[in-house]
């Protein structure tokens, strides 16, 4: 796997205690790069720092519906670091329900921390890219982010709406050597389907799910992305399980 353009990155990782952004943590520690990681839970932060012999002040409790907690976790990396070469905006809930449930808390839920929650991340990184006119978005969108189903209505209209900022922002950015990368994973085993309270979803999705690829999958494509030379751009990446028809 190429890994010559990761080595000595600076790289911060929201949503980094479990799932996608904990083994993309793993993936790129062991190529070099040098993290910055934020979740919600600060133990579980602490102790993958513990276990990737990261600094104590590598990892920052970070709520990212929380402009200002998203703020200083970017404003971490630069005071350890000095840049900001990669931010993952991972963070992501997925509480699906039929609308006619009415499940109205959690659709504002999914709204803050899928939409804004990527907003804020690059609200405080992109100035920091600009000056060094250098960096890269990665923004994690979904299948969910191409096509919708009963049940995913207001959850793939986050993701949708993830792709389309990150489009917009990758036009926008030309004049400063910026990258912006989109990762729309199908099926991987994370924490996501646990955040399902509507029994019926839940079920569906548990089926869905019994097929999921490793976490490691997304890993491999988020390091794809970033070991690209710094002219090769890529956009966006869609993969699912081998077995996923939908």
């Amino acid at each position: 796997m190429m890994t010559e353009n990761i080595q000595g990155k600076v790289v911060v990782i929201t949503g980094a205690s479990s799932g996608l952004g904990e083994a993309t943590a793993r993936l790129l520690a062991l190529q070099g790069a040098k993290l910055v990681l934020g979740a919600r839970r600060l133990d579980r932060l602490q102790s993958l720092a513990r276990e990737l012999n990261l600094a104590d002040q590598a990892v920052v409790q970070t709520d990212v519906t929380d402009r200002h907690q998203v703020q200083q976790l970017v404003d971490r990396a630069v005071d350890l670091h000095g840049r900001v070469d990669v931010m993952l905006n991972n963070a992501g809930v997925m509480p699906s329900a039929m609308l006619e449930r009415l499940h109205v808390d959690e659709w504002d839920r999914m709204i803050d921390v899928n939409i804004k929650g990527v907003m804020y991340g690059i609200a405080a990184a992109l100035p920091v890219m600009q000056k060094q006119k250098s960096g890269q978005f990665i923004n994690v969108a979904s299948v969910a982010g191409h096509k919708v189903g009963p049940g995913g209505t207001v959850y793939a209209a986050t993701k949708h709406a993830v792709r389309v900022i990150s489009e917009g922002l990758r036009q926008e950015v030309k004049p400063y050597n910026i990258r912006t990368t989109i990762v729309s994973p199908g099926a991987v085993a994370t924490e996501l389907t646990d955040t399902i309270t509507d029994p019926d979803v839940a079920a569906g999705m548990r089926q869905v799910y019994e097929q999921a690829i490793s976490a490691d999958s997304f890993a491999r494509v988020v390091s794809f992305a970033m070991s690209q030379p710094e002219d090769v751009d890529i956009n966006e990446v869609l993969f699912r399980p081998t077995s996923q028809a939908y």
